[in-house]
């Protein structure tokens, strides 16, 4: 699972990545609160990934998921990991924070280092699973 603050651009775009690279196993992502819909700048990169077909239709909110039924559960900040334990205390073993900055209010060209930032980190995280 992955959860950063809007379920728009970090979250999803990990959770497509990652549903590509290793189909065999369940993915999500989550957001803590959803006010905007998947970013078109994540689905333009994901095709250039050949991964937009992995990409979520809408975001998801934090509150509609199981946490406790994940294994591991990626906050991109550390205040998302803190929103996390506050609804599942339980889950503290199961938190990594990749500590990745929201590119919402980045040019496209940062925004494009940050997805490959989180690129590259999935990759990794895929070798490891």
């Amino acid at each position: 699972m992955f959860v950063c603050t809007g379920n728009a651009h970090r979250s999803p775009l990990a959770e497509a990545l990652l549903k590509k690279l290793r189909p065999d196993i369940e993915v999500g992502s989550a957001g803590l609160h959803i006010a905007i819909p998947v970013s078109e700048e994540v689905r333009e990169y994901l095709a250039k990934q050949n991964a937009d077909q992995y990409l979520k239709k809408f975001p998801e909110n934090l509150d509609s998921k199981s946490l406790n039924r994940c294994g591991l559960i990626i906050a991109m900040e550390t205040r998302h990991k803190d929103a996390v334990l506050s609804k599942c205390p339980e889950c503290k073993d199961k938190i990594v924070v990749w500590n990745i900055r929201d590119p919402y209010y980045l040019s496209h060209k940062d925004a494009e280092k940050i997805y490959a930032e989180i690129k590259e980190k999935v990759t990794e995280l895929a070798k490891t699973l």
